[in-house]
């Protein structure tokens, strides 16, 4: 198998200087271009300069210059940035794994249009492990569909711009979606002042944000004496990196079509 060649959005971010050095470090994949804001002190540098190693590949704003070379290109960014990213990607053949989150309804048939002219992998999560706790969350669902309330709490680092997070809608989309509920229907995600019972179909939100947590979500099912948890924690970035190569070489031989982290890992 030839090396992917893979370009990276947010290059000067945490998560982008993870995947670069995790593309870096891969036997079957090569630094192809690296992408940054037009207002990024980054630009002109070398990509792997926070690494301490020389890649050859210049950080660039110009999406032609710097997905000139690209196969794939993994974004992590935000959807305004991502979107413009996608027309370009699509129009030029280019695969996508978009890690990004916090897409209106508006962004997310973007994607599923753009799918239709390049292969994308489209997931709030590329952890493996978080798409395996989605899975067991499937089947805690059909068994306390009923006595059991359900709440998700979710933790990230004080950088984080969106909120509840990807992940955690994502939960609550699969769970609803097991119980034959609409998330936008039963998800509560504030409480504050006398608020009443609980209504037994809600999906409860509760966000926490501080220090450098780089992601926990715990799912509780709360029936009348016992309670069960099931809770995923991420200590590293370096699992939705290691996630993401594993996306590409899956897309390795699409040309068109939308895939999630489930189809990647069979989990479908």
């Amino acid at each position: 198998m030839s090396s992917m060649k893979i370009a990276v959005a947010g290059a000067s971010g945490r998560m982008g200087k993870m995947l670069i050095e995790t593309i870096v470090a891969a036997d079957d994949a090569q630094l192809a271009g690296a992408l940054d804001i037009p207002q990024s002190a980054f630009l002109g540098i070398d990509a792997g300069l926070a690494l301490g190693k020389t890649t050859g590949i210049q950080i660039e704003s110009d999406l032609a210059k710097g997905l000139a070379d690209a196969e794939f290109l993994i974004d992590f960014t935000r959807p305004e940035g991502t979107l413009e990213h996608l027309k370009y990607c699509a129009e030029h053949g280019i695969k996508m794994i978009i890690g990004t989150t916090g897409f209106d309804d508006a962004g997310k048939a973007a994607i599923a249009e753009a799918a239709k002219k390049t292969a994308i992998m489209f997931s709030p999560n590329m952890s493996v492990g978080v798409n395996v706790t989605m899975k067991l969350l499937e089947m805690a669902a059909k068994s306390f569909s009923h006595g059991y309330d359900i709440e998700i709490i979710e933790a990230h680092h004080r950088h984080k711009i969106d909120a509840p997070s990807g992940t955690a809608l994502k939960m609550g989309e699969v769970i609803a979606d097991t119980l034959g509920r609409d998330l936008k229907e039963v998800g509560v995600f504030s409480r504050e002042g006398v608020t009443g019972e609980r209504d037994p179909s809600s999906i409860g939100f509760a966000t926490v944000r501080g220090g450098d947590i780089v992601g926990d979500h715990t799912v509780l099912f709360a029936g009348i004496g016992e309670r069960v948890e099931i809770t995923h924690k991420s200590s590293s970035r370096v699992t939705y990196a290691h996630g993401s190569l594993r996306a590409a070489r899956f897309l390795a031989d699409k040309q068109t079509g939308l895939f999630d982290m489930y189809d990647v890992l069979g989990l479908n």
